[in-house]
């Protein structure tokens, strides 16, 4: 019972701390890295960035992105894109890996990719139909998200 005690106490003072550390703040868009700016200007040139916040935790910082379109898009450290979500439109084509794009018209004709993410075993999409569908590295189909 003791132990159980310290166990709760301790995961207690730890989440307690993690979140003293976390730091979720508006930045100017000046301050996005020169990669997340160039990705932004080379796949919305018709968009521009209406703002934009940093995360910074324990040991990794990543940003976000807002367009005037309604669009968002993540970014890790180096301003690599790790989540773009259009929402209501198509993604642009170009991010999409052509296996991916491939199944998707195939099982889903006329229904746009309107989120892509990047996961550790792969991709994750959005239909904007709200059907969400999970893809190995190379572009195979896993299954559905829950």
């Amino acid at each position: 019972m003791k132990f159980t005690r310290f166990l709760l106490t301790a995961l207690l003072a730890l989440s307690t701390a993690a979140l003293c550390f976390a730091d979720d703040r508006p930045i100017p868009v000046e301050q996005l890295p020169a990669a997340a700016k160039a990705f932004v200007q080379e796949h919305f040139p018709e968009n521009a960035i209406v703002y934009a916040k940093m995360d910074v935790e324990m040991q990794k910082t990543e940003y976000e992105a807002r367009l005037n379109d309604g669009s968002k898009v993540e970014f890790d450290e180096q301003g690599n894109w790790k989540e773009v979500n259009c929402h209501y439109k198509a993604v642009p084509a170009v991010l999409v890996p052509k296996a991916i794009a491939d199944y998707v018209q195939a099982k889903f004709p006329d229904i746009a990719i309107t989120k892509i993410s990047r996961k550790w075993y792969g991709f994750e999409v959005e239909l904007l139909s709200d059907l969400d569908l999970r893809f190995d590295k190379d572009g195979a189909f896993i299954g559905f998200d829950d």
